[in-house]
């Protein structure tokens, strides 16, 4: 999470976004930076609403637009994917080295989710709570140059981008029948990400 208190922004975490880059890139820009442990960096909108945000209320009587990134279901599932194959995982709880995506993604739907498909879900991180604290804008994964011009705009700085925490690519196609368990059950994920502009 990083804070612009001038600006009064707040650019949330969501894990598996590319929100890394911002990070390392905006450091210096930066009036607060929640980087470890990732519990606060990659805190959900709600730890958010229920541990910073009083705090900027109550000291400074601001309040901040939270902006937010959410990447396509199907591809930040993937992305976790690709993340817990690699070497270092293997032997471990969480690693997807020994499934299919296809497995992966059915583990992910289940009500009570194996360790190794238990990634949390961009829609809960991102809900709106019941006293109004929402994300005021979200972007597309996909599309991160309006991020980046929304960023430049809002903080009169140049955006210089590096790749990091890239995991190996590899093709990672859904069987029809698993695309269907996977959008009838996490529908509020393909209903949120559908809703941006």
């Amino acid at each position: 999470m990083l804070v612009f208190f001038k600006e009064r922004l707040v650019l949330l975490s969501v894990p598996k976004t590319g929100t890394t880059a911002y990070h390392t890139a905006l450091r210096d820009r930066a009036d607060m930076i929640y980087s470890d442990p990732p519990e606060l960096k990659h805190a959900p909108l709600y730890r958010y609403n229920r541990w910073v945000r009083p705090m900027f209320k109550k000291v400074c009587d601001a309040e901040m637009e939270v902006v937010a990134v959410m990447r396509e279901p199907v591809n930040w599932l993937g992305s976790w994917y690709r993340f817990r194959r690699r070497p270092f995982m293997n032997g471990k709880d969480n690693s997807t080295s020994n499934v299919s995506f296809d497995e992966f993604v059915l583990a992910y739907c289940q009500s009570k989710q194996p360790g190794f498909a238990n990634v949390g879900s961009q829609a809960k991180f991102l809900e709106a709570q019941p006293n109004g604290c929402a994300v005021a804008q979200l972007f597309r994964y996909e599309h991160q140059q309006r991020l980046i011009d929304f960023l430049e705009d809002r903080l009169s700085t140049t955006l210089v981008l590096q790749q990091q925490n890239v995991s190996p690519p590899m093709d990672l196609s859904l069987s029809p029948q698993v695309d269907t368990v996977l959008r009838q059950t996490c529908a509020a994920e393909f209903s949120l990400y559908d809703s941006i502009d």
